[in-house]
């Protein structure tokens, strides 16, 4: 055997002996680049080494609309925090004004902080001017909190016009996934409805003013979380 060939069979066998190892320790590596993970597991039957490629989850980006609520905000705030997740919030002016010390949480805890109107109203022909006033009043009194411009609306039902993106330089947040947490009292099932719908890139819309809803959201996050998917605030998922 040439010594060329001989150098090349010894790194191969090197190279041999190292994934031997890892097979063993059922090692996991992750690229982050390409998002795969490759995990050799060891089969004690005839001793081959099997690779299984398994693409990760992308991200998804968990909303929710109405509040704050003084009690349920807070313990979902806890359970975010607890979990390093990072959430959007859709606050109305009406709340935002009797829970300053929430709106600031939110803030300093990195979770997105969007506008919801003043007092939930809903975009009709004929209100288009005090629907405005509202969105105007509550990205002021949330500024007033923050120090930072509000960039993001979600419009209340859907309702929107395009129009006012230009007027009062703000971006639509809809969604993809509704459970309408809002009309169920039981958590396990609200969760279940999401977690059987969501995909790669969904906009999942929940209310943060209910027990159940909130108890469901963090039940959604252990679950996704477990399947690999990566929560980011909306900003996130729509500009990058």
């Amino acid at each position: 055997m040439k010594p060329f060939h001989r150098k090349i069979l010894f790194f191969e066998l090197i190279l041999l002996y190292i994934m031997l190892i890892l097979t063993v320790k059922g090692n996991i590596v992750t690229d982050p680049d390409t998002r795969m993970v490759s995990q050799v597991r060891w089969d004690r039957e005839d001793g081959d080494g099997i690779d299984v490629y398994k693409e990760l989850p992308g991200k998804v980006a968990l909303t929710f609309d109405d509040g704050p609520d003084p009690y349920y905000t807070e313990k979902l705030l806890d359970g975010l925090k607890a979990r390093g997740v990072k959430a959007s919030f859709f606050v109305t002016g009406i709340h935002a004004e009797q829970n300053p010390e929430i709106i600031r949480r939110m803030y300093q805890e990195g979770h997105l902080i969007g506008n919801h109107t003043y007092s939930h109203i809903q975009l009709l022909k004929s209100n288009r001017e005090k629907y405005k006033e509202e969105l105007a009043k509550t990205s002021e009194i949330i500024q007033n909190i923050t120090g930072e411009p509000v960039l993001f609306v979600r419009p209340t039902y859907g309702t929107w016009d395009k129009k006012l993106e230009k007027e009062l330089t703000m971006l639509p947040v809809m969604w993809t996934v509704d459970p309408k947490d809002w009309c169920q009292e039981n958590a396990a099932c609200i969760a279940e409805s999401v977690v059987k719908k969501v995909k790669e890139g969904d906009i999942i819309l929940m209310h943060d003013q209910y027990d159940p809803s909130v108890k469901a959201a963090l039940m959604i996050v252990d679950e996704l979380k477990r399947q690999g998917y990566e929560f980011v605030t909306v900003d996130e998922m729509m500009l990058e």
